[in-house]
C-alpha cells in the first residue's frame, strides 16, 4: 500500500467507526429508565413508547422504575450510566429542579443536567389541582378558602421533596398566600394512591393520570396550572385567569441519553423516537391518558428544555428552603 492510499485508508476510520455504529446500533436490548414508581407522568410516556421501540429496534425495551428522592436517584443512575444508548432516561422536569434544590441546602447535587443529552419530547402538559369527588371543595376559590381558613391543616402529596408535584403546589402557594402541609411520596403514582385512599387533601399532577378517575367519579378537578385551559378538560380554570399570573406549570416527559453518547448513536435514538411517537398504539395511548402527543426533535426540545429549565430555577428560587 502506498502512501497516498494509506492516508486514504487512515481518513476514512473515523468515518468508517461511526457507519459502523450506527448500522449495529442496538445490537441487544435497551433500558429505559423511568425515575419514579408505577403510575405517573413519566412511566405513562415510557411504557407505550418502549412497546414502539421494540418494533422499531427488533431488541427488546425493557422499563426500569427506579424510584425515590423525587427522581433523582433514577437520574443520578442514568448519568453515571455507560455512554453507549443502551440505558436511557424518561424524565420529567423536575430533572433541572433537583440540582437547584440541592444547592439551596449546600449539598452536593446528585447529578448535573450537563450529564444529559436531550433525545425528544413526548408530551407536554399543564398541572392540574384535584382532590377527591368527596371533598367539601368545588372551585379553587373555596379550597384557597380553606387552606387560608386553616393555614398548614390543608394536606398535599407529591412525587418527593422539590419534585414536579411539590414546586408546582409551592408556586401556588407562594402567589395566594397559603400554607399547606406537604407529604412527599416516592412517585406520582403512590402520591395519586393516597389522594385517592383519603391520606391527604390535594394533589397537583398531569391530566393524564387524573383522568380515568376523573371519569370515574373519584377524583374532582379545580384549577389548571397552564396559560390556557386544557382540552381534556375545558370547564377548568387556570390560576392564570383567577389573577395568579405567576402560576404556571407544566409537567412533559422527555428522552435523554447520557452526554458522550457518540453522534451515530443519538442519531438512532432521535429516529426512533421520531418513529415511535407516530405509532398509532402510542397515539391512542396518550390520547387516552388525557396527554396527547407533543413531539419535540432533539435541537427544539434542547431549547425548550433550557428555557423551561431557567424559568422552574426562578421558581424554586422565589420558594427558597422548603423542609
Amino acid at each position: 500500500m502506498n502512501r497516498r492510499t494509506l492516508l486514504g485508508a487512515t481518513a476514512a476510520l473515523p468515518f468508517a467507526g461511526q457507519a459502523f455504529a450506527q448500522g449495529q446500533f442496538p445490537s441487544r436490548a435497551l433500558n429505559m429508565v423511568v425515575a419514579f414508581p408505577p403510575g405517573g407522568q413519566a412511566d405513562l410516556a415510557a411504557r407505550p413508547v418502549a412497546a414502539a421501540l421494540e418494533k422499531i429496534y427488533s431488541q427488546p425495551v425493557v422499563v426500569q422504575n427506579r424510584g425515590g428522592a423525587a427522581g433523582a436517584i433514577g437520574n443520578g443512575f442514568v448519568a453515571r450510566s455507560a455512554a453507549d444508548g443502551y440505558t436511557t432516561l424518561m424524565a420529567l422536569s423536575s430533572l433541572a429542579v433537583i440540582p437547584a434544590a440541592e444547592r439551596l441546602f449546600d449539598r452536593t447535587p446528585p447529578y448535573t443536567v450537563d450529564q444529559f443529552t436531550p433525545i425528544a419530547r413526548v408530551n407536554a402538559d399543564p398541572t392540574m389541582l384535584a382532590v377527591a369527588a368527596n371533598s367539601p371543595w368545588q372551585t379553587m376559590e373555596e379550597f384557597i378558602a380553606a387552606a387560608k381558613a386553616k393555614p398548614g391543616d390543608l394536606t398535599y402529596s407529591s412525587s418527593g421533596t422539590y419534585g414536579t408535584l411539590h414546586v408546582a403546589m409551592e408556586m401556588l402557594a407562594a402567589a395566594a398566600g397559603i400554607r399547606m402541609l406537604h407529604v412527599p411520596f416516592s412517585g406520582g403514582g403512590p402520591a395519586l394512591t393516597a389522594l385517592l385512599g383519603g391520606q391527604v387533601n390535594a394533589l397537583s399532577s398531569a391530566p393524564g393520570p387524573l383522568a380515568q378517575h376523573v371519569a370515574a367519579g373519584r377524583v374532582r378537578v379545580l384549577g389548571c396550572w397552564g396559560r390556557e385551559r386544557v382540552a381534556a378538560f375545558p370547564d377548568v380554570p387556570t390560576f392564570i385567569e383567577k389573577g395568579f399570573s405567576e402560576v404556571e406549570f407544566y409537567i412533559w416527559a422527555g428522552l435523554f441519553a447520557p452526554a458522550a453518547t457518540p453522534a451515530p448513536v443519538v442519531q438512532r435514538l432521535r429516529d426512533g423516537m421520531r418513529q415511535a411517537v407516530q405509532d398509532p398504539v402510542v397515539v391512542n395511548a396518550f390520547t387516552a391518558a388525557g396527554a396527547p402527543v407533543a413531539y419535540l426533535d432533539a435541537p427544539e426540545f434542547k431549547t425548550f428544555f433550557e428555557e423551561d429549565s431557567a424559568r422552574l430555577l426562578r421558581a424554586v428560587e422565589r420558594i427558597g428552603k422548603v423542609e
